[in-house]
């Protein structure tokens, strides 16, 4: 068979392979299947989709590890609880990839970090304690605390991101932070050591909690998007070398 060939036949198998995927995926919710409720067995979706037993399992194994389903050797094959970490893993995975060329993908987690933090704040501020404002305030001391001895900041960041949208109970979006912080990362080792501006850090963390704690949507926005921009240069020192 010529290397073309081989190449569309290869395709094809992956177009039919995700078809089914898709297709099982379908069936979850035509059967009314809910997080914990067993699937039909192997034998029973392969009469029902038409398809070899091999051919099901092997797509129930992709199903697994996006996340789906879960299956339990012994027991059977289950709806699997909301999980976002396939997803995290997948885009975390390709940010960093992108460092080696020039970013692009790196700089699009940016993009959407950026668009969902300022774009949420104005609700997640709508939505806050007093007690939560207590618990941003209590990170925002912890980052002070770490760059007076010349610590990274980067735990205490990641934290203070994560407290400031707590409020609105999204774990997907918890789950994207998470994302961009092991690409964020990333990029601090790719550029390696270098003069770090901790102060700086710890002033532009006080001035969005000063925003939120006034109750100044429009201005914790701005401070947010102004936020990125240490970031999209890194980025680009990355993609220039």
């Amino acid at each position: 068979m010529a290397p073309q060939e081989v190449s569309s036949a290869r395709f094809s198998a992956q177009l039919r392979s995700h078809a089914l995927q898709t297709r099982i995926m379908e069936l979850i919710l035509e059967q009314g299947l809910d997080v914990g409720d067993a699937l039909p067995t192997e034998g029973e979706l392969s009469a029902i989709l038409g398809v070899g037993r091999n051919t099901i399992r092997e797509s129930l194994k992709v199903l697994q590890a996006l996340g789906v389903i879960e299956i339990r050797h012994g027991f059977g094959t289950f709806v699997a609880p909301n999980n976002f970490h396939a997803l995290a893993d997948g885009l975390a995975f390709r940010g960093r990839l992108s460092l080696r060329h020039r970013g692009d993908e790196a700089m699009e987690l940016v993009d959407v970090r950026q668009a969902l933090e300022s774009g949420l704040i104005g609700s997640a501020m709508d939505l806050m304690t007093a007690g939560q404002r207590d618990d941003l305030r209590s990170a925002l001391a912890a980052m002070e605390d770490a760059a007076a001895r010349g610590e990274p900041l980067f735990i205490h960041d990641a934290e203070f991101h994560r407290r400031l949208f707590a409020p609105l109970r999204n774990d997907l979006l918890m789950n994207l932070m998470d994302v961009f912080w092991k690409v964020y990362r990333q990029i601090h080792l790719e550029l390696g050591p270098g003069p770090v501006d901790l102060g700086k850090q710890v002033q532009d963390h006080a001035d969005i909690y000063q925003a939120v704690a006034a109750g100044d949507k429009a201005l914790a926005s701005e401070r947010l998007q102004r936020h990125f921009d240490g970031i999209r240069g890194k980025l680009r020192i990355v993609a220039a070398r």
